[in-house]
């Protein structure tokens, strides 16, 4: 079921683009549920936003969508952790990493490019070395009005999947 305060501005509609805010980290977590149930085998989703933004909430409804029964915790120490469900996720964080030479030697070429959903934190660091097809998640907090979500698909899955979650407006969203 989409979240109830999750909605889209006025005129927030292009094509292969999404515009949502999100009042309650509840209803981030329930769009995230919602990607977690229209994710496919070899998705990627890269978050981008500041420190507290939602990433790792919106990764949690993910997980959510994706039937895991684990919480998903930011991998920021350890880098990358798989949870189990209807598709393995790939949960990334890129935070303390400085330089693209040594995202690219970690050899996360098997997670992003495998067999199952990879969700990349902070993936500005590494936006070279990521797969150029993929749905971009632009996440910004702001105290006042909530979290302003911009989901970009690049590529015809991810544009498949706007519109899906844009589907009857508001709804595909949460409602």
């Amino acid at each position: 079921m989409p979240p109830d305060d999750i909605s889209p501005p006025a005129g927030s509609k292009k094509k292969g683009q999404l515009d949502l805010t999100s009042r309650h980290p509840q209803d981030t977590q329930r769009l995230g549920a919602r990607l977690g149930e229209l994710a496919k085998a070899g998705d990627v989703y890269l978050l981008v936003g500041n420190l507290g933004a939602g990433k790792t909430c919106l990764t949690q409804g993910i997980a959510r969508g994706l039937g895991i029964k684990e919480y998903a915790l930011s991998p920021s120490f350890v880098i990358v952790r798989e949870l189990y469900g209807r598709l393995p996720l790939y949960h990334m964080d890129l935070y303390r990493l400085d330089d693209t030479a040594e995202i690219d030697e970690l050899g996360l070429d098997e997670y992003i490019y495998g067999n199952g959903v990879c969700v990349v934190e902070w993936a500005e660091k590494g936006l070279v070395l990521l797969p150029p097809e993929h749905l971009l998640v632009q996440i910004d907090y702001r105290e006042d009005t909530g979290r302003h979500l911009k989901l970009t698909a690049i590529g015809r899955r991810y544009r498949e999947l706007i519109a899906a979650l844009g589907k009857g407006g508001a709804d595909a969203a949460g409602h």
